[in-house]
């Protein structure tokens, strides 16, 4: 899922990173990049479960992480500097951040439930992830808010939510409840397709998107519109 709110310029610059040959140290036949999230100055993005970002002015590819851990679900903040982003190095998936020029990292999440990251608010300061913490009997993902500067986590809703992206006044999300566990399947119409969610936070009241049993998606709040992927066609389209 991309997080900018220009993205609607630069789109074609993803569609040109996948079929750029970014040379990269040591790496040859580069395949499988993977998880884009972009700027108008960087691409960030997985490979070999580490964290990389291209700077577009110098045509440079730097790798951010370095771990035998499974690095994912990178997300550039709102003012560039900073990277968001998912690792296991401790076990159990955590909320990380690493400035966009490479260094120490930062966990931010310390529950020993997963948290899986999902973006920025957008006044970067603190960060989106989805996390089953406090949920009994049978655990559930929900959409938490974690600051920055560390801090207590913020429960965004107790209603399930495994993705999302706010609106650009704050006050609204548009929300995908669940994960599928069949994901793989093509023209799936089962029960693990639920209609995305306009929620609106301040009195938690919940607006159900036009749904007609359908795969949606990875959804984007880019102004005053929702993009999202959808296989009503049959084919997984934005």
């Amino acid at each position: 899922m991309l997080h900018f709110k220009k993205k609607c310029q630069v789109l074609p610059l993803i569609i040109l990173f996948l079929f750029l040959d970014i040379k990269i140290t040591n790496a040859q036949k580069t395949r499988l990049l993977r998880q884009p999230d972009i700027n108008a100055t960087h691409i960030v993005f997985t490979y070999a479960n580490d964290i990389w970002v291209h700077t577009f002015d110098t045509n440079e590819t730097k790798r951010i992480t370095s771990t035998p851990a499974g690095e994912s679900n990178p997300y550039l903040s709102p003012d560039g500097k900073w990277i968001a982003f998912t690792s296991n190095k401790s076990g159990s998936n955590a909320v990380y951040i690493v400035s966009i020029l490479g260094g120490e990292t930062t966990r931010l999440t310390w529950h020993p439930n997963g948290s899986d990251v999902r973006g920025w608010p957008n006044d970067g300061t603190s960060v989106l992830y989805a996390s089953s913490r406090e949920t009994a009997p049978r655990p559930y993902n929900r959409l938490w808010t974690v600051p920055v500067k560390g801090g207590a986590p913020t429960l965004i809703s107790k209603q399930w939510g495994y993705d999302g992206s706010f609106s650009e006044d704050g006050q609204r999300m548009v929300v995908d409840k669940m994960s599928r566990w069949d994901g793989e399947w093509s023209a799936y119409r089962g029960g693990q397709n639920t209609p995305l969610i306009l929620l609106y936070l301040k009195i938690s009241e919940e607006i159900l998107l036009p749904h007609t049993n359908t795969t949606d998606v990875q959804p984007l709040w880019i102004g005053d519109a929702i993009y999202f992927l959808s296989d009503r066609d049959f084919v997984m389209n934005i």
